[in-house]
């Protein structure tokens, strides 16, 4: 009786560690989640600026390309008006020298060489003044012409710089894009690295079709929906941290071999095209967004081997999965 109330008593006073331990641990995991919801909303933050300094950006260019536009229409109608100028000038210089010529060989009645000459004069002299106003009417132009072509180098200049500043930030989105790339792909690895006929190539996830389809079909086998539907959890927890500002979607390409087709359907045209909207189709039916889907079919013409092999056959009957921008 004395052994029981001593081992009773043990177990009472061991209690209130374990509500101890249980409620450090809460405590703990409280804290990881209040630091992953401010790191979340600290990232939406950022992320929400940069879009609003593109969209700037893409304002100001089209603003400088109007102005652009406004400048070399200017700058064509002051280079008419100094071709205008040009071509006056040429004929009264040309007039002046036919005059000149006509003075040089006058009569020698010295009457109506005195009045051809007083007259002659008159008219070089009126000439010779049509000509300098003439003249500086064409320097003002010339002027004013590369007034306009250094305020259009400059404009070209600030174009310049604000498309440096709109492609650097466009491959920061490109960039993020491909960090969610990896950590998508990297998570399916993770679930499907002892599967066969499951791989990563490049930057695409491929299923061999004899993963997901039976021979010549487009429905899904129960295990290839099985894996469709662990690709869809997965995608849904990334796709849940890829901000809205970046514009993704996930591509779904289904490939055939070059053999000759005996089934339901026409050709390997139509095969890779049905197994693709097959898979699709379930990938909407998990939840997955269609703004952010897309099904491709690429019958034979993109094959992983070239060989005439069985082998190389199994290898280019595929479903691949991209996730990349719109």
């Amino acid at each position: 009786m004395a052994r029981r109330r001593r081992q009773t008593h043990a177990g009472l006073d061991a209690w209130p560690g374990y509500v101890d331990a249980l409620s450090t641990l809460l405590m703990v995991i409280i804290f990881v989640l209040l630091v992953f919801v401010l790191g979340q909303a600290f990232l939406s933050v950022v992320l929400n600026k940069r879009q609003q300094a593109m969209d700037q950006l893409a304002h100001q260019v089209a603003q400088l390309n109007d102005m652009l536009s406004l400048e070399r229409g200017q700058n064509h109608s002051l280079q008419l008006s100094v071709a205008s100028l040009r071509a006056a000038h040429e004929k009264d210089a040309a007039m002046e020298t036919s005059l000149t010529a006509q003075v040089a060989q006058t009569t020698p009645e010295r009457d109506n060489q005195a009045h051809l000459a007083q007259a002659s004069q008159q008219q070089v002299t009126d000439l010779g003044s049509q000509l300098e106003q003439l003249r500086q009417q064409l320097s003002a132009a010339m002027a004013v012409l590369d007034i306009s072509q250094n305020e259009i180098r400059d404009r070209d200049r600030k174009i310049d710089d604000l498309g440096l500043k709109l492609n650097v930030a466009l491959a920061d989105k490109v960039e993020q894009l491909q960090r969610y790339r990896s950590e998508f792909f990297g998570r399916l690895r993770d679930i499907l690295q002892n599967q066969d006929g499951v791989q990563v190539v490049g930057d695409r996830f491929v299923f061999q079709s004899e993963v997901l389809f039976p021979p010549g079909g487009a429905e899904l086998s129960p295990k290839g929906i099985a894996d469709i539907r662990a690709l869809a959890r997965t995608f849904h927890q990334v796709s849940a941290q890829i901000p809205a500002s970046i514009p993704w979607i996930l591509r779904v390409d289904g490939h055939a071999d070059r053999q000759p087709i005996h089934s339901a359907f026409a050709s390997n045209w139509e095969l890779s095209s049905a197994r693709a909207i097959t898979v699709v189709k379930l990938l909407i039916a998990e939840g997955i967004s269609p703004h952010h889907l897309a099904a491709t079919g690429f019958a034979d013409f993109q094959p992983l081997d070239t060989h005439e092999t069985p082998a190389a056959f199994a290898r280019n009957r595929r479903i691949e999965f991209r996730l990349t921008d719109r």
